[in-house]
């Protein structure tokens, strides 16, 4: 991922970029930190930048022209390194009181990008001409002034960071901190065990890892209801329309419970008679009619203005209101297989897996066709993608969609029948089984051979079918 801040202050930014994290990230290649100074693009002989304002005010207002200039240059720069289209693709985050209050959603959505342009205003702001011209999004850190963004730009950055496949050396970090999933995080202890007559709690020194999930997911509710009773009433409504999937049928509804579960769905309706979320990471609606009956309203429950077109019916009866209210493009009837055990899944020795890099784009986009280069390129950079080497060479590959099932598996031709999907499919599940998810998949009606591997590897299928649809927008 590259970061670029336009500036007036290039030095700020640079120090900055030298923090721990940061600059260890930059360091493996991970990200990049660039400042730009918007002086060296001034037209003005004394590298002025500012003016007066038209019709009077306090103080001194950025001009277009430098600010255009810097921007242009840094947009070929991207241009330059990923393509002629790439540029005019690129976020550019204008720091400003007047704009989006920040927040860790949006930074889960910043962190998506692979290039994000930053303006840092001085004196009273940048003339609004040019504002109109680049900006894509206008975002603040809070109700308060300061002298410049670039401040803001390095707190977004640190936040943006963290959430990049590798930057973080334990990559379950930032999905346990704050905020995640609408929880505040749990109290921590190190040592000594007694310090000022308070005593580490005991559980924490039992090695006994289950007690210890439970105990901190109890601290992180109790803490999150008395600090953050908003958040609290987020979580308490999400948590208990998981548990109603989950309780209704648990291999049908793993989806909707997991992107609740997971941190990643949002309640757009929870009532007696059904459910809808929608996946924010996957752009998808997931529905659920837990009576019959109830498949009319729950469409028209859809919000209006949407610019998602996949959807996720979990049953037939959404099929026909689906049809009266849109275009649909396709649709695809699926099984679902969950595995619902607590011991891992058994692996051979006969492969390794390990998990793919970019490099590996090319290899998979020739064997993979239910999904775009495109897709495929976004599930490597996120870091979802494995695959199986036998003596050195990658004989196949399986990952993480990115609603959260279990799929992609492809092994190659001359290494098929040699086990190595079981073990793709193995090691999955117990990657999965790591991360505290219930590991589940997708499988297309008449797909014989996956049902076959899932059921041999123990998983249970669900009696019921759903569909994948998509609509035309």
């Amino acid at each position: 991922m590259n970061f670029y801040v336009m500036t007036l202050f290039p030095e700020m930014i640079e120090q900055g970029s030298r923090s721990s994290i940061l600059g260890r990230a930059a360091k493996n290649g991970i990200l990049s930190l660039k400042a730009v100074n918007i002086r060296d693009y001034t037209e003005d002989k004394h590298g002025k930048v500012d003016d007066y304002p038209y019709g009077g005010g306090a103080g001194m207002l950025m001009q277009a022209q430098p600010v255009y200039d810097c921007f242009l240059a840094v947009r070929d720069k991207i241009e330059l390194d990923r393509g002629k289209d790439a540029g005019s693709k690129t976020k550019v985050i204008y720091l400003t009181p007047q704009g989006k209050t920040f927040h860790q959603e949006m930074a889960q959505e910043f962190a998506k990008e692979e290039d994000i342009i930053f303006l840092c205003g001085h004196y009273e702001g940048v003339d609004e001409r040019v504002l109109e011209e680049i900006v894509t999004d206008y975002v603040s850190i809070g109700d308060y002034v300061l002298t410049g963004g670039e401040l803001g730009a390095l707190v977004m950055i640190d936040a943006i960071a963290r959430l990049v496949p590798g930057v973080l050396n334990n990559e379950v970090s930032a999905d346990i901190e704050t905020f995640h999933n609408d929880l505040l995080e749990y109290p921590q202890y190190s040592r000594p065990e007694r310090w000022h007559g308070k005593e580490v709690p005991p559980v924490l020194l039992s090695g006994a890892h289950k007690k210890i999930e439970k105990w901190r997911l109890e601290q992180s509710e109790i803490r999150t209801e008395k600090m953050r009773p908003d958040l609290y009433e987020k979580y308490r409504r999400r948590k208990n329309m998981a548990e109603k999937l989950v309780r209704e049928n648990k291999a049908l509804y793993a989806d909707m419970s997991e992107s609740l579960y997971r941190g990643r769905g949002i309640l757009v309706y929870d009532g007696e008679d059904g459910a809808i979320i929608l996946d924010k990471e996957a752009e998808v609606y997931m529905l659920a009619a837990f009576c019959e009956d109830a498949a009319e309203k729950i469409v028209g429950l859809i919000p209006e203005k949407s610019d998602v077109s996949q959807f996720i019916l979990h049953q037939e009866v959404f099929l026909p209101p689906m049809e009266r209210r849109y275009r649909l493009k396709e649709k695809m009837e699926c099984r679902r297989a969950v595995y619902n055990q607590d011991v891992p899944a058994p692996m051979s020795k006969r492969t390794d897996v390990v998990l793919l890099d970019i490099s590996y784009l090319e290899e998979i986009a020739a064997h993979y066709h239910l999904g775009s280069r495109e897709y495929i390129k976004e599930r490597l950079l996120q870091g979802c993608i494995f695959g199986a080497f036998i003596e050195g060479r990658l004989a196949g590959f399986s990952g993480e969609h990115i609603e959260g099932s279990l799929g992609m598996l492809e092994v190659f031709p001359e290494y098929r029948r040699q086990g190595v999907a079981q073990d793709l499919e193995a090691f999955m599940i117990n990657f999965h089984l790591s991360k505290g998810y219930l590991p589940y998949g997708d499988i297309i009606v008449g797909n014989e051979a996956s049902l076959g591997l899932q059921r041999k590897l123990g998983l249970k299928i669900s009696k019921e079918t759903f569909y994948w649809a998509n609509i035309e927008k």
